[in-house]
This record gives structure tokens, C-alpha cells and sequence, in this order.
């Protein structure tokens, strides 16, 4: 490969960035011999110490290895482990500001440390009786029951919202079964379709949540299960409205489909509560995590539904993990009733909201139009998303490529190997494209990136140039 002719950047960042593109994109191999500093550095017109500097930050992030005189090579990807969509929005090169991960900013989490002291002082002595014990601990399903947006006939909790997907997944539909999903959604919900061996029908998406005509013609299609993300969607941000909850309840009328309801970022959305369940409280599952809320590592979720279900899936999780910790279970209790968390909470939600309309009035101000959204991400409509991520990564930026997003895409695709998507020759700007589509979620036209503004910090101009010049041509 001539890696010169892929070099547009040649500083030692831009260096670093378009060889982790090009591992990302399958283009270098685990086990292929970069060119030497001499001759990289010989082709791009740089100073030797240009090229090493780059060939140091990868090693630093497990990209590449030196083995002396065998040369520079590419490494097994760290996370091999990881299902596909995920490795596609895993890792890169080192940035000085990371708005790609999705994950809620640390330091506005409630404490948990008091919280693990007062249950602690609260609960001296392991409970050994757990074996047998209702899956859910009293104190917690009040909680639970007195939030929930209908009367579920039972309520229990999981280890995490995809967790609660899996399971719902596994004792309703069988291996081929079609799935309803959003489009764009999110990736590791694709990749655990893949897994279960289900197939996936993508529904877009307008200002209010799932377009009825296109849920109407999956159900036609054979869809049986219908998989949504009430509040927040990931990556959009769009909030499901009570008028389109209402319209969507109508078409399921007509249809023998369960929804599976995914409230991910319930306690720090500014949208209402607003649930299918409401409508069909016997044909909706609904999952409420807590860990863009209260802590990724704790670890739950609850789930609320019909008893035809959760009593299954509750029996299947007595031959497995049998229970989710009841400690944890305290502590959550502890979280969502101890006023200072309980203010940590609401003060976390005031600030994404802040961060967002900063950023987006911003984003205006450079003439890139993007709705308001809700919750930690924003969807932004860019040219070429290739080109896009080139331009944040020169910058310092990572943000998450748009393709990985799209629910009628193969597991694999990656923005640095799009699918040719991109606007037509007539759409100059990114705020022509909104404009051209009707709404920035909308994938059947143009490329995307997705933000998070969860990580953001307080460099939200400069951040905003930098996003408008990777969203134009």
C-alpha cells in the first residue's frame, strides 16, 4: 500500500489518524509492515521525528508495535472481543477531546461512595436466603412501580438494558424471526439481532419517533417484535411524542407485535415519559436503565411488562445469574431517595440540556441547523462522512462515524468504507441537507456523525467550528 498517497494531514496527529483509519477500514492488516520512519518520512517531505512521533502515539494506544530491525507492524485489534458494530466505534487515534463514546460525563454521576457506606451500615450481613427470594427487592419495586409510565403486571431487574432486550428477544421470537427496528439505531442492538439470528426491519424516523405508515408495513412484513427507544433515541436524540404514541398503538391494533421499549436515558431527559404501554399495557415491555443516570457499572436495568413474559424470562434467569445483585439493588435505592443524589440527578439533566443548546445555538451561529434532541447525543447531517471524520480527527476531535447507525447496513461498514450515501451535487451545505430532508435523523439521504455531548467540555465555539467544517463540502 503507498500510505503516503493517504496521508492529507502530516502532522503527527494526521499521520497517527489516517493509519488508525486505515486498520479501522480493513485497508492495513494485523501482522502488515508499515513503511520505515526513513522512507514515510521521505515521500511526505517531513522530519524523521514527524513520523516517529506518530509511530509513538499508536503504539501508545496498541495500534501498531516496533520490532526492531523486523520493522513497524499493525497489531490484532485490542478488543477483538468485541460483536462488530461495537469494534466499529471502538478505539482510533488519540484525541484531545473524545465526543464519541456515548457514555454520560463522570463527574455529574451521583456519589456512589456514600451510598455503598449508608448500605453497608444498613445491611451488616450477607443475605443467604437470596437463592429463593423474590428477584427484586421490595423497597425498589415500589419505587419502580410508583414511576412507571402504565401498570405493568410485573416488574423485575436485569444487568443492563441490552440484557433485558436479549432475554425479552429469546422467549418470544425464534431464530429468523423479523424485527422492527429504528433506523438509524442503535449498533449493539444490530449486533445482537445478528447474534440471535433474527432479521432486522428498518423504520425510520421523523421529529416525533417512528414514522406509522413504514411500522404498518413491517408489521405487514412479518415483524413480530417492534424494538424502540422512547426518549433520547441513540443517535438521533428524537423523543417519541403521546400524539405519535397514539398513532404508532393504532397500527399495532391491527397486528399481533410485542414492543420492546429501551428508556435509556429516562432520569436525564427533559421529555416526557411517554410509553406505547400507556396504550397497550399487555403487548409493551418497557426497560429503564440507570446507567447514564446513576453509573454505567451498576449495572441495571428494570423491566416492566406483561406476565406471560417477565415470568419467563425471570425463570430463565434462575438457571443463569439467578439474581441481580440485591446489594446493588440497595444502593439504587439509596440513589434514587437520597436528596443529594437526587439532585445530582436533576442538576445532570439541566446541564446536557445547557450543553445542547449551546452547542446547537453555536452550530447555528456557523449556519449548521440541527434540531434540539434530548438527552447526551447529537445527529449531525454532515457531506461525506469519511471526509468529516478526517477534518475532527486533524482537529483533535473523535466523534462516532454515522454508519455503525444505520440499520440497513451490513455489520462491518465503518465511515472510513461508507456506503455511498452521500448528499447529491446539489446539496451544498449541511443545512441545505436538513432542510432537503425534512430532518437530520432522516438516513434514506446523506451521511452523519454522532456527538456526545456528555463528554463535552466548556470549548463549545470551538468545537462548533470545528463540526461545521467537517459538516460542509
Amino acid at each position: 500500500m503507498d500510505l503516503a498517497a493517504h496521508v492529507d494531514d502530516r502532522s503527527p496527529r494526521g499521520i497517527a489518524a489516517t493509519v488508525a483509519r486505515l486498520v479501522r477500514g480493513g485497508d492495513l492488516r494485523p501482522g502488515d509492515r508499515l513503511p520505515t520512519v526513513r522512507v514515510l518520512s521521505a515521500e511526505l517531505g517531513v522530519s524523521p521525528a514527524t513520523v516517529s512521533g506518530a509511530w509513538q502515539a499508536l503504539a501508545a494506544v496498541g495500534i501498531v508495535t516496533s520490532r526492531g530491525r523486523a520493522g513497524t507492524v499493525v497489531l490484532p485489534p485490542p478488543a477483538s472481543w468485541l460483536p462488530p458494530r461495537y469494534r466499529d466505534l471502538a478505539g482510533g487515534a488519540p484525541a484531545r477531546l473524545d465526543l464519541s463514546s456515548g457514555t454520560p460525563d463522570p463527574d455529574l454521576l451521583p456519589l456512589i461512595g456514600p451510598a455503598l457506606t449508608r448500605v453497608a451500615l444498613q445491611m451488616p450481613s450477607a443475605d443467604t436466603g437470596a437463592y429463593l427470594g423474590a428477584p427484586v427487592v421490595p423497597a425498589l419495586e415500589v419505587l419502580l412501580r410508583e414511576s412507571w409510565p402504565f401498570a405493568p403486571q410485573r416488574i423485575t431487574v436485569v444487568d443492563g438494558a441490552l440484557d433485558a432486550i436479549s432475554r425479552t428477544l429469546e422467549r418470544v421470537v425464534g431464530y429468523g424471526a423479523r424485527v422492527a427496528v429504528e433506523n438509524p439505531g442503535f449498533p449493539p442492538l444490530f449486533d445482537l439481532l445478528d447474534q440471535l439470528g433474527l432479521e432486522r426491519v428498518p423504520v425510520t424516523l421523523d421529529r416525533q419517533g417512528m414514522r406509522p405508515g413504514e411500522l404498518e408495513q413491517a408489521l405487514s412484513g412479518g415483524a413480530r417484535v417492534v424494538v424502540l427507544q422512547p426518549r433520547a433515541q441513540n443517535p438521533t436524540a428524537v423523543s417519541m411524542t403521546a400524539t405519535r404514541a397514539r398513532e404508532l398503538a393504532g397500527v399495532l391494533r391491527r397486528h399481533d407485535a410485542l414492543v420492546v421499549e429501551d428508556d435509556h436515558s429516562g432520569e436525564i431527559a427533559s421529555a416526557r415519559d411517554v410509553s406505547l404501554g400507556v396504550h397497550l399495557p399487555d403487548r409493551v415491555v418497557h426497560v429503564r436503565s440507570y446507567s447514564k443516570s446513576h453509573g454505567p457499572d451498576l449495572r441495571i436495568a428494570a423491566v416492566g411488562g406483561p406476565a406471560t413474559v417477565l415470568d419467563a424470562l425471570v425463570a430463565r434467569r434462575m438457571l443463569g445469574p439467578g439474581w441481580t445483585s440485591r446489594l446493588l439493588q440497595h444502593v439504587l435505592v439509596d440513589l434514587l431517595t437520597d436528596s443529594a443524589s437526587v439532585e445530582a440527578v436533576a442538576h445532570a439533566r439541566r446541564v446536557y440540556f445547557a450543553r445542547r443548546r449551546a452547542l446547537r445555538e453555536s452550530l447555528a451561529a456557523n449556519g449548521v441547523v440541527v434540531d434540539p434532541g434530548d438527552g447526551i447525543n447529537l445527529w449531525l447531517p454532515v457531506h461525506d462522512e469519511r471526509t468529516a471524520l478526517v477534518r475532527l480527527e486533524a482537529a483533535g476531535i473523535r466523534v462516532a462515524p454515522g454508519a455503525p447507525f444505520r440499520a440497513d447496513a451490513p455489520a462491518g461498514i465503518t465511515a472510513v468504507r461508507p456506503e455511498p450515501t452521500t448528499l447529491p451535487t446539489d446539496v451544498p451545505t449541511a443545512r441545505t441537507a436538513s432542510a432537503r430532508t425534512g430532518h437530520p435523523c432522516d438516513a434514506a439521504i446523506g451521511s452523519h456523525v454522532r456527538v456526545t455531548v456528555g463528554l463535552l467540555d466548556r470549548e463549545i465555539d470551538d468545537v462548533a467550528h470545528a463540526l461545521t467544517l467537517a459538516a460542509t463540502p
